[in-house]
């Protein structure tokens, strides 16, 4: 518990910076359209740029994390995230905007990564998915707080406001990091200092191996989808397809906060005791994966009422919150040296997903004409949700024939 709170409570208020930097734009999104003139591709571009500065930055911080360790690398990265939350809340415009969007991309990267580098060197192997996942669960209550409290405090704050908060905490965040986190656990040794072209040429051992091949694109998906919706899209469709007013929609996204938050923890608990018991801890995000479509087939339906929109909504994000426990599953497999590299492969994969979902579920939506509200068309939501549907399906059908290809080949 001493290790937890010392080495994993830090970096999971990272995470927590993370989820709040994702899903505030699903709440002040609406704002921030309306006020600039955003179509939805315009919004979608503003939120994909976020994912797309962190994929970019994944493999250079995991190439970091393994050579400087998470408290180096996470204490510079959080006020690298404080500064783009300030831009976004003195953004003069669109421009401004973007550009500290981009560069809290970069803040909040390493977010996963620094649990996991951490994990692997403070845990035991059959203990890092239901660590991992209790990270994850605290991290994503950051995703809470950017639902209904953020909601009821814009008339206040305003969605400027909402960003200079998120500045303050990520400074709060780095300093805390800097003062509880070690280097490394009693007799630690830094691994030996090889020339960068070595450290990055591990990457090709990862991407060529067979279970990065097999999984990483229905499991990259399964999260890319979760995100998707959470960073962005959510908030409009609660809007358009289901109806809501301001207060329950948010209402909607603090379940769907909480579906994600309670699937993390769940998820690497059963994974952790499925590897304990000696069965195959991948059952878990298999159950995870299927359950997802159960959920998206019933929300393609256009169901009505809020009780019923926030039971779907939680369970959308439950069964899709299945990745960093499986994330941590196959980590395992790599030598402990590469853990970070492995991480951000992972997750750089999943969110270079993110930013061509994102895009794209804006760029369906603009083929119909805006309602009279300003809102986007409900059979635009329904074409772009039965595109990702069908993708997923695809993905996991790989999944399944990966091992008889991948023998072959």
């Amino acid at each position: 518990m001493r290790v937890f709170a010392r080495v994993t409570l830090p970096l999971a208020a990272v995470n927590f910076t993370n989820q709040a930097s994702r899903s505030v734009v699903a709440t002040v999104g609406p704002l921030m359209a309306v006020e600039l003139g955003l179509s939805a591709s315009g919004l979608g571009a503003l939120a994909a740029v976020f994912f797309a500065s962190y994929a970019l930055a994944q493999l250079p911080i995991g190439v970091a994390m393994d050579i400087y360790g998470a408290r180096r690398v996470q204490t510079v990265l959080a006020l690298v995230a404080a500064l783009g939350f300030l831009l976004c809340g003195l953004a003069p415009d669109t421009g401004v905007l973007a550009v500290g969007r981009f560069i809290t991309g970069i803040g909040i990267a390493g977010a996963l990564i620094g649990i996991m580098q951490a994990g692997r060197q403070w845990y035991r192997p059959d203990q890092l998915a239901q660590t991992t996942g209790a990270a994850v669960f605290i991290g994503a209550s950051g995703g809470l707080m950017a639902t209904v409290p953020v909601q009821a405090l814009l008339p206040y704050i305003g969605w400027r406001g909402a960003f200079l908060g998120l500045a303050a905490l990520a400074c709060c965040v780095s300093l805390w990091v800097r003062l509880s986190v070690p280097l490394g656990p009693p007799g630690f040794k830094p691994p030996p200092r090889r020339s960068l072209v070595a450290e990055i040429a591990e990457f090709g051992r990862i991407f060529r191996h067979s279970e990065f091949l097999r999984f990483i694109p229905a499991l990259g998906l399964m999260s890319a989808v979760v995100f998707t919706f959470q960073g962005l899209w959510a908030g409009p469709w609660l809007r358009d397809v289901g109806a809501l007013p301001d207060l329950t929609r948010a209402n909607v996204l603090l379940c769907y906060a909480l579906g994600m938050m309670t699937g993390n923890l769940i998820s690497g608990h059963l994974a952790s005791l499925a590897q304990r018991r000696g069965s195959d801890p991948m059952m878990v995000p298999y159950a995870g994966m299927g359950g997802m479509l159960v959920f998206q087939a019933l929300l393609l339906w256009h169901p009505g009422g809020a009780p019923l929109l926030a039971l779907l909504w939680f369970g959308f994000a439950f069964c899709g919150s299945c990745g960093p426990a499986s994330y941590s599953l196959i980590a395992q497999r790599f030598p402990p040296a590469l853990v970070g590299r492995v991480a951000t492969v992972m997750n750089g994969s999943m969110l270079a997903m993110v930013f061509v979902l994102q895009n794209a579920v804006g760029w369906v939506l603009d083929q119909w004409p805006r309602t009279a509200s300003g809102g986007w068309d409900p059979a635009g939501y329904g074409w772009a949700m039965a595109a990702i549907l069908l993708g997923q399906v695809l993905t996991i059908g790989w999944l399944l024939a990966a091992p008889l290809v991948l023998r072959k080949a």
